[in-house]
């Protein structure tokens, strides 16, 4: 990774308490900040009694995805998405698939960030100039660099260019009142909901995602849900059903990716899920009254597909990211024609 020279930015949402201590107000962990101390996240510092964010617009990544790849398999499917991230996480989930630039702060105390800067407009022509239909804001965590998420949102809905997050949905009521109506659509990260076994694996707590779950819908984003199921983590029945009911409960309408486990960062030594338990999950999801429920990292299977919940008629066909044949039209079934939620649908 190449660095460019260090740029910090005054940063949105803190609080001076006094005597140069601050509070960030970013996410739910409220990191309360001594002069010269970071954040969780390392990628926001105290600096003079004055909350600095360093990765503003450094990006590690800039690429042309499926917008199925984040996965929102109910936003405009098969199209792309400009994808974008800097380094950086407010959480340290140790079974985190992009820990390498995930945690890359937490790992390299003191050290400038790597990246590329990159301009708000400069990504948002990108997008337009490579026949993207959204930016997703992807990778990491985007609520790191929330500053540069919001100016980017911005240019991006003046090019006619939808906004996604894909999130651990661990920011505050302030950070999404921060960035208004930019955002069209999220997939976040529901991981579990055991309270105790979370803070001890990931370093955050359930109750504030479940809840912004629920702010994302009543402020009208549309919303996916991914859980990443996890071999003797949350792969038992009674959570998963668990999980399924308690988001059927809040619209059963929203979608569900189970996705499979491959062993990475500090849980290498674990085998990858095995498919059956994603297909019985599957099977759980809708026995909740999900009323869309999709197998993630398991290529091939039916449960990749989209099918309407009133006929069972495959409507998308899907392999990976890739459609297959589309047997809708105007956003309704081609056969008993009933209405499939999301937005741009076929």
């Amino acid at each position: 990774m190449t660095s460019s020279p260090q740029k910090p930015t005054t940063a949105a949402l803190w609080t001076p308490l006094g005597e140069g201590v601050v509070r960030c107000d970013l996410c739910h962990h409220r990191c309360r900040l001594e002069p010269g101390e970071p954040g969780l996240c390392h990628v926001r510092v105290n600096r003079g009694g004055e909350l600095l964010t360093l990765s503003y617009g450094r990006l590690v990544s800039a690429n042309v995805d499926p917008i199925e790849k984040k996965p929102l398999f109910h936003v405009k499917p098969g199209s792309t998405s400009m994808s974008v991230a800097t380094v950086g996480c407010n959480l340290c989930c140790a079974f985190c698939q992009n820990h390498s630039i995930a945690a890359w702060p937490r790992r390299n105390p003191g050290q400038d960030l790597p990246g590329e800067l990159m301009g708000p407009e400069e990504v948002a022509e990108a997008a337009l100039a490579a026949g993207c239909a959204s930016i997703s804001y992807t990778y990491t965590e985007p609520t790191v660099f929330w500053e540069w998420v919001r100016d980017t949102a911005e240019a991006a809905h003046r090019l006619g260019l939808l906004n996604c997050l894909v999130t651990n949905g661990y920011m505050t009521s302030a950070a999404l009142d921060h960035v208004g109506d930019l955002i069209d659509a999220a997939n976040v990260d529901l991981k579990g909901l055991d309270p105790e076994r979370q803070v001890k694996v990931t370093g955050g707590r359930p109750g504030p995602v479940v809840r912004n779950i629920r702010e994302l819908r009543r402020r009208g984003i549309w919303v996916e849900v991914t859980t990443l199921i996890v071999p003797g983590l949350n792969d038992s029945e009674g959570e998963l059903r668990a999980m399924a009911e308690l988001l059927a409960d809040l619209d059963p309408d929203m979608p569900w990716h189970v996705s499979r486990f491959q062993p990475s960062n500090e849980m290498s030594h674990l085998q990858a899920t095995p498919p059956e338990t994603i297909r019985r999950a599957c099977g759980w999801g809708r026995a909740a009254g999900l009323r869309f429920v999709y197998a993630g990292n398991l290529w091939g299977d039916d449960s990749e597909s989209t099918r309407c919940p009133a006929c069972s008629k495959q409507l998308i066909g899907r392999r990976g990211f890739r459609l297959g044949v589309v047997s809708m039209g105007g956003g309704r079934c081609g056969s008993c024609g009933e209405t499939i939620p999301g937005l741009g649908m076929p």
